[in-house]
């Protein structure tokens, strides 16, 4: 549980924040379970860890300490830095860059896009894209999960969610996986050129709805456009541009290694993937038990706009945590065996995959329709996979391969 530290101070003169060091923060990239190894660890003998990889950072591994944390936004500001490591380097993005109440009006802007009635329509396109972009693919024997297949399926999704161009999809697909791989290996120039690149085709966007505008029902650029804040002005343009920026990235990167993570488990456990086969309406499940063993998120971060205590732990004000989603739901203390595979689970709370409170993935419904979509088409046009390769792994924030080479069965 969390309480403030009212009256907390560093000596004048001394280092403020915490150089302790209990573990580090890059694990071997080239494990699938080392991640989870070292969450486990912490779990049993420092649940509230400090890291001075990074620039330094606090890391929550247990469920009820980034359940907590996720509630509040007044003592957990999203707005200094939203993930370990800082990568932000070009602007505002809203509204993961803004708390309650500055980032409503965007958050309420696009909320209806992801409503029900939306996601009939999506139901139909995104299970057509999926279906399109694998069936030929096993006839192949042998192929990249990821590179193949699912790092291209958001990619169309995208393109169609955004009323663009295949061309102009192509062109976020390229610059994404360059942005992407700029993460991976810490080059923070590339970082900063490539999100330029893409503030460039979200102002593209934007430039073509002022002129030509859609229903804002349906088109993101054209809702935040319509949108308007508390006093009944339209939103700022910068805050729109950082919008449709956050909105192009957002949904490659987590597809992608969560597939590839299931891609590793149907490899390892043949029996689930017959599970899928024999009892299609069992994939929502299937699907949400796989969000908890692999939960793409290890690095989304809050900063305590006060001195807090946290399981024990003093944390000054302004000292970033990272919430490790990918810990929190294998917790013991809330999932039984929570490193088996299981159906029939009876949790008092759910697991934690696309967030909580007022920053909770807007985009979860779509998300989800893409995992079971991707599920559906594996099911439907093959008999499973074996492993043909190693799996480098994605590097925090994310968690996951961005490679899966396996061979068709």
């Amino acid at each position: 549980m969390t309480k403030v530290i009212h009256d907390r101070r560093a000596p004048e003169g001394t280092e403020r924040f915490s150089k302790r060091h209990d573990f580090d923060a890059e694990t071997d990239p080239s494990d699938f379970d080392a991640a989870h190894e070292l969450f486990s660890d912490l779990r049993a003998r420092c649940p509230v860890a400090h890291s001075n990889d990074m620039e330094g950072f606090w890391m929550l591994t247990r469920y009820e300490d980034i359940e907590t944390a996720m509630s509040d936004p007044t003592l957990y500001s999203t707005a200094v830095q939203n993930v370990v490591p800082r990568v932000a380097t070009t602007g505002r993005r809203p509204p993961l860059h803004l708390d309650p109440p500055e980032h409503t009006p965007y958050r309420k802007a696009i909320a209806p896009l992801f409503r029900r009635e939306r996601m009939q329509h999506w139901n139909k396109v995104v299970r057509e894209i999926s279906d399109r972009l694998f069936k030929d693919i096993p006839a192949m024997g042998r192929a990249d999960i990821c590179g193949e297949f699912s790092f291209h399926l958001p990619i169309h999704v995208l393109a169609e969610f955004f009323m663009i161009s295949e061309e102009d999809a192509l062109r976020i697909r390229n610059i994404g996986h360059a942005f992407n791989l700029a993460l991976q290996t810490k080059d923070f120039d590339a970082i900063q050129k490539h999100s330029l690149v893409l503030y460039d085709i979200a102002q593209g966007i934007i430039d073509d709805r002022k002129e030509n505008p859609r229903d804002p029902g349906a088109d993101p650029a054209s809702a935040l456009l319509a949108a308007r804040d508390f006093d009944g002005e339209p939103l700022p343009d910068q805050g729109i541009l950082g919008t449709i920026r956050q909105l192009l990235v957002v949904g490659i990167i987590a597809p992608t290694t969560f597939l590839g993570s299931a891609a590793v488990h149907f490899c390892r456990h043949p029996e689930h993937f017959q599970l899928l086969k024999d009892h299609p309406e069992k994939t929502p499940q299937i699907t949400e038990e796989l969000l908890r063993l692999y939960t793409p998120y290890r690095g989304f971060a809050r900063t305590p706009t006060r001195d807090v205590e946290i399981g024990g732990e003093k944390i000054c004000k302004d000292e970033p945590i990272a919430l490790c989603f990918t810990s929190a739901n294998r917790d013991e203390t809330v999932f039984d065996c929570p490193h088996e595979f299981r159906l029939d689970r009876d949790n008092p709370k759910p697991a934690i995959a696309f967030g909580r409170g007022p920053h909770r993935c807007a985009g979860e419904p779509i998300g989800r329709l893409m995992i079971e979509a991707a599920l559906e088409s594996w099911a439907k046009y093959c008999n499973g996979f074996a492993a043909d390769g190693p799996t480098p792994m994605t590097t925090w924030p994310e968690y996951g391969p961005f490679a899966v080479p396996v061979r068709f069965l």
